[in-house]
């Protein structure tokens, strides 16, 4: 339900309007003099349409429209001008100040009505549009499996991240996350539970985090994590809950539960620490502690990056199925 505006000093006009409004399945909201109706029009559910008489007291119909056009509002708010000035001049003063319509008193009920259908057929668009960029934007930077930051994004965050931490000094943790054997996973129940497996994964892990940290679906069945003001301690401690989270109850599927376990690497950086740890270092750091915590048994946070060559050089081949 649309709510509309009435702005008007004549009060007997004014219960005229909102009686015809609620009638047509709109709802009115009152007021008498312009500052009050440009305090309702900049409220955060201000009414999206509003009629407003020329002449009010502390300030006229015009004066409202120009304000509300300058602000420079997202949503837009369809306006329709009453007034007794017949003039052509007047009413193109009316239009060019920003007025989508005008009306001139006093008006036919029917040809008010029309005009009222005008403005909402127009809302209505407008709605549809905010929609579908909306959902274009999200697309752009979601992904559409698990409803996660996808790869482009969580590397977008972690650089801004970055770029705050050059700032302030403040610590930073990474985790990069990894289904074990999912692989297997996907040959023996199918790619549908695999992705059912993804969903519920995502789900724990969005839960399990602070709202100010992000999670992103970096490829397959990896995720990456940021964690700011996360030092090593710290993050050691927030990628064992995340692991927890995880292993301690198998997933629900069509085709029974799962036991689904995750392996972590860490990286991160210490309060004040000076050094000039990029993104893709930040990646690769946590990325091979990841590779050790598979080598050393999965289901496991591995926090520190200790002789790579000593485990091997063949990742694939050591691995197997992740």
């Amino acid at each position: 339900m649309y709510k509309v505006l009435i702005a008007d000093d004549d009060r007997l006009s004014c219960k005229l309007l909102g009686s015809l409004l609620t009638k047509w399945g709109y709802e009115a909201e009152i007021v008498h003099d312009g500052v009050a109706a440009l305090a309702k029009l900049k409220q955060p559910d201000a009414p999206q349409m509003a009629i407003l008489d020329w002449m009010m007291p502390g300030l006229d119909g015009i004066q409202v429209i120009q304000a509300v056009r300058s602000s420079g509002y997202e949503t837009y708010t369809y306006i329709l001008l009453l007034t007794s000035k017949d003039q052509k001049g007047d009413l193109l003063d009316g239009l060019n100040a920003g007025a989508d319509d005008y009306l001139k008193k006093p008006f036919d009920n029917d040809e008010l009505r029309a005009r009222v259908r005008a403005g909402k057929r127009i809302l209505d668009l407008q709605a549809a549009l905010i929609d579908v960029r909306d959902n274009l934007q999200f697309s752009a930077s979601h992904d559409s499996l698990t409803g996660l930051w996808n790869r482009g994004a969580i590397l977008d965050k972690l650089n801004q991240e970055l770029a705050r931490r050059k700032r302030t000094g403040d610590p930073l943790g990474v985790v990069m996350a990894d289904i074990d054997h999912f692989k297997k996973i996907n040959d023996t129940y199918g790619h549908l539970i695999g992705d059912a497996v993804l969903r519920e994964v995502t789900r724990r892990l969005s839960a399990a985090v602070r709202l100010y940290d992000a999670v992103g679906r970096y490829g397959g069945e990896e995720f990456l994590m940021i964690f700011p003001g996360c030092g090593a301690a710290r993050l050691a401690t927030s990628a064992e809950r995340l692991r927890h989270c995880i292993a301690e109850d198998p997933v629900e599927t069509d085709k029974g539960q799962i036991q689904v376990t995750l392996s972590l690497g860490l990286a991160s950086a210490e309060q004040g620490e000076k050094n000039s740890q990029g993104c893709d270092s930040f990646i690769r750091t946590a990325d091979e502690a990841l590779y050790l915590a598979k080598v050393n048994g999965r289901n496991r946070v591995e926090p520190t990056v200790m002789a790579v060559e000593a485990v091997g050089q063949r990742r694939d081949s050591s691995l197997g199925a992740r």
